[in-house]
């Protein structure tokens, strides 16, 4: 087993006033070799967005783009003409493929909104671009992993391009949850939302992230009530 530990303090920071992010691999401005990626994963930023603003239009392509809100509300737009509302307990994904531009704006004038926003390398290049969104009830990840995005449709969760898998789980404290791997040669990133949890012998605080890789199933235990973003990926580009 191989681990990789990325303390919440140690996060790239950026701050425009109405936008406040945290970003905890290489991103915009701030730029470290060794933490470029984790396997397929590239991005995984940590947004506070103030009450009426957002990103305006912009392009991607290439990349699965994942959208959780932790709490408000964001407004999505983009150039195949949807326009959507995404809401806590919402996972929203785009895949960008041959190429997509969109906007992401605090639906809420006064309130802010916390969201996480996570980019993977895809499987197939060049694809069509997609779009889609489910509401998930919370009640399902309470000492259980609960898959919200997977390439396997009997997951019901959103799909993606790519061998990959995101799971949430809300873990009482004192109680143990083992992760085990949907696909071989992948690893786990896990990413503390709440709480204190032991992942694989590592404590980890809020904000906290460990990669395992080289394994085919990790021990959780909570130390405290506690939020779990598993981050199942490829860790080959090939």
């Amino acid at each position: 087993m191989k681990t990789l530990y990325h303390p919440a303090a140690e996060r790239g920071h950026a701050n425009f006033g109405w936008l406040d992010s945290h970003h905890s691999f290489s991103f915009g401005q701030w730029h470290k070799a060794e933490k470029m990626h984790f396997g397929a994963l590239r991005v995984l930023n940590d947004d506070m967005v103030k009450g009426g603003a957002g990103f305006g239009t912009h392009p991607h392509d290439n990349m699965e783009i994942v959208s959780i809100p932790l709490s408000g509300t964001l407004a999505h737009k983009d150039s195949t003409g949807r326009s959507e509302i995404i809401n806590t307990g919402d996972v929203q994904i785009m895949s960008a493929g041959s190429g997509i531009s969109h906007s992401e704006f605090n639906a809420s004038k006064t309130a802010p909104v916390n969201f996480l926003q996570v980019w993977l390398f895809p499987k197939q290049k060049d694809i069509t671009p997609r779009y889609e969104q489910k509401t998930f009830d919370t009640a399902g990840r309470h000492n259980q992993w609960q898959t919200v995005v997977s390439p396997d449709e009997q997951d019901n969760a959103v799909w993606i391009n790519q061998d990959a898998k995101f799971s949430l789980a809300q873990i009482d404290a004192g109680t143990q949850l083992d992760y085990k791997n949907a696909f071989a040669g992948t690893g786990i990133y896990f990413f503390v939302l709440e709480g204190k949890v032991n992942i694989a012998g590592k404590e980890l605080n809020k904000r906290d992230a460990l990669g395992v890789s080289e394994a085919n199933e990790v021990v959780l235990k909570a130390t405290d009530k506690s939020f779990i973003l598993a981050i199942e990926v490829p860790m080959s580009l090939n």
